[in-house]
């Protein structure tokens, strides 16, 4: 009988998530009923010690409820080698903090954990900026630090969407359209005055009616139905956290096509969960640090997409062991 795999997963106060909306919780929970077991630590819980990764761990048991999803044993420091497999499900800020816990992630990596997704991937495709690997699948896009270039941008387009590199949950994205006496103060703010870069896209009008669909990606392949969030009627933003609606929403065709340019290449990185942010067809962002949206769409389709998730890692595990 095969061993059962030891996941540990590093993520934000368990305490303090959502447990219906959560996709973490969901991919434990499928864990468990797999036979997994769980160990949990946060950000702060990582360490290096004379170049080997350890964690203070504690063995976490989780429930499907809304009152109490789980349970933490007493916390104990390990080496993160011993486990089969670790889940880096820290949300953002990537932050210089975030940069640093992946080093630690490199170091359980090379001690023979199978880190998901991959650290390198998490470090190097910036959600907003990675998309200019794939110009065939996004619309026009300038990510600049010079206003003079993106006030050129918006005249050119009419009308575009401006945001930081960093943002998530819709923090701080302008719908700017030419002629805008807000235009200058908005690419100031954004850019504090030319010092750092910031992105500028054309904007996509179906954002209000068939709103910002996320696409999810396990290890290269599509979940059959995205989710559809739908901004509201006194915002622009398609971002749950800002108050829009998700309705799930079987792929199209063009959502097929930008899956097969995106997700093989992406898998073979090691990013094993991805979301793909997509308005109009176009792909807007590349979401590799802690995408969500597992939990509406079983909800409402009847999926368990933790279980694809966790079939993905055993598959990945089996073959690592041949």
């Amino acid at each position: 009988m095969p061993a059962r795999i030891r996941l540990g997963v590093v993520m934000d106060p368990i305490a303090r998530i959502t447990p219906a909306k959560d996709s973490t919780l969901a991919m434990l929970l499928a864990a468990q009923r797999g036979g997994a077991e769980l160990y949990y630590l946060e950000q702060q819980h990582l360490l290096l010690r004379n170049g080997e990764a350890f964690g203070k761990l504690h063995r976490l048991t989780v429930h499907d409820s809304l009152t109490h999803w789980y349970e933490l044993g007493p916390q104990e420091e390990a080496p993160l080698g011993t486990l089969d497999v670790l889940l880096m499900r820290k949300d953002p800020p990537f932050d210089t903090e975030y940069i640093y816990s992946t080093y630690i992630l490199d170091r359980a990596q090379a001690a023979g954990t199978l880190v998901l997704n991959h650290p390198q991937g998490l470090r190097d495709m910036n959600e907003k900026v990675y998309t200019a690997w794939f110009p065939q699948c996004c619309a026009d896009t300038l990510i600049s630090r010079n206003l003079d270039d993106m006030r050129a941008f918006v005249r050119q387009h009419r009308k575009a969407v401006c945001k930081p590199l960093d943002g998530m949950g819709g923090k701080s994205i302008f719908v700017i359209e030419a002629g805008d006496k807000n235009e200058n103060v908005i690419f100031e703010t954004l850019t504090d005055y030319g010092r750092q870069f910031a992105i500028v896209q054309r904007y996509l009008p179906e954002i209000s009616t068939t709103g910002d669909s996320r696409v999810i990606l396990v290890d290269g392949e599509p979940v059959p139905y995205a989710l559809a969030r739908i901004p509201s009627d006194s915002d622009h933003r398609g971002n749950l956290a800002a108050g829009a609606t998700g309705i799930g929403r079987p792929l199209n065709d063009r959502d097929r096509w930008l899956a097969a340019q995106i997700g093989p290449r992406l898998a073979e990185q090691g990013m094993l969960f991805v979301g793909l942010d997509v308005i109009g067809g176009f792909v807007t962002e590349i979401n590799v640090t802690s995408p969500t949206g597992i939990r509406e769409l079983d909800k409402q389709f009847g999926l368990d997409i933790g279980a694809q998730v966790f079939e993905a890692i055993s598959r990945r595990l089996r073959a690592r062991r041949g």
